[in-house]
């Protein structure tokens, strides 16, 4: 499968905002309760960062998803880590393109001096959590009960991976 990945430009928002809000409203891998605006996802995504890029993916010229890098906390000891993240069209699942992410992200990481990439899931994230244990991710925290949504308690899983 032949993908792209282009930084994301002001005129990508509103397709990335709906991929975003389909994954707020109809699942837990977000625990935001009510849909975000374009103003919203273009601060979270930090749009022209050099440390910490995001990214549209395309196939065949339509955007198909987006990732990103993000500060892993705000201390300068660590700044070798980051939190990566990525957000697919329901139609782009299940056909390969979540590996060639994770891939493309962590040679960005390497070429930005980052050393170790975290990735935070919720534990029902079955496809996930696959995905990231086939690309060489270790379980590095389970955290019991820290979300509620859909009137359901939910644990998150860190997936870590040292470049």
């Amino acid at each position: 499968m032949e993908i792209t990945f282009l930084p994301i430009a002001k005129q990508d928002l509103p397709e990335v905002t709906r991929i975003y809000n389909y994954y707020v409203e109809n699942s837990t891998a977000t625990f935001h309760l009510e849909p975000v605006t374009e103003q919203e996802m273009e601060a979270s995504l930090n749009l022209g960062s050099a440390q910490y890029p995001s990214f549209s993916i395309l196939k065949e010229n339509n955007v198909i998803g987006f990732c990103y890098l993000g500060q892993f906390r705000k201390k300068e000891a660590y700044d070798i880590t980051a939190e990566l993240t990525l957000y697919l069209s329901p139609t782009a699942t299940q056909k390969g393109v979540g590996k060639l992410v994770l891939d493309f992200l962590e040679i960005k990481a390497k070429a930005l001096s980052i050393k170790n990439l975290i990735g935070v899931i919720t534990a029902e994230n079955e496809n996930s959590i696959k995905l990231f244990e086939r690309c060489g991710y270790f379980k590095a925290a389970h955290l019991q009960g820290v979300g509620i949504k859909f009137n359901r308690e939910l644990d998150v899983i860190w997936y870590q991976k040292k470049l």
